[in-house]
């Protein structure tokens, strides 16, 4: 088993513990949607498989600071979607040349369109804190700052 599924099961299980539970899981129609509408509005739709994986888990999460952003839902307000939360980003020059696909108080978890590398930047000042070789070890070094 990935090691972010590993600890998202220890996530889940601290949520249960407190009545509460991980968001449902999306659909292919809906990260297809998302798909075609990141394309029209950031230009980009390629989204890494692990990301994909994790939404068919639980459509984003939000847990001890960390915010995964997940699909885009008019309907639950308290979702940070990931379309949405670029567009805000996005109001930054300079952070155009990211998707990001999370955040923390401290962190933003992005790809860099033009190394192609994922990043850890430190938040708000954009320093680089790390480099990652994937999605799946930048998820996974997220959760596991989450879980300390």
């Amino acid at each position: 088993m990935a090691q972010w599924k590993e600890l998202l099961n220890e996530i889940k299980k601290i949520e249960e513990k407190y009545g509460s539970s991980l968001r449902d899981p999306v659909t292919d129609l809906e990260i297809r949607k998302l798909q075609l509408k990141m394309l029209g509005k950031l230009g980009y739709m390629d989204l890494p498989k692990t990301y994909i994986e994790l939404l068919k888990t639980v459509n984003g999460l939000d847990f001890n600071g960390l915010v995964i952003y997940g699909v885009d839902d008019q309907e639950d307000e308290d979702l940070q979607g990931l379309i949405e939360t670029n567009e805000i980003w996005y109001k930054n020059d300079w952070q155009k040349q990211y998707i990001f696909f999370g955040d923390s108080d401290t962190a933003w978890y992005c790809l860099d369109l033009q190394e192609g590398m994922y990043h850890e930047l430190d938040k708000p000042s954009g320093t680089l804190i790390q480099s990652l070789d994937s999605f799946d070890s930048m998820l996974s070094q997220a959760l596991q700052t989450a879980l300390l």
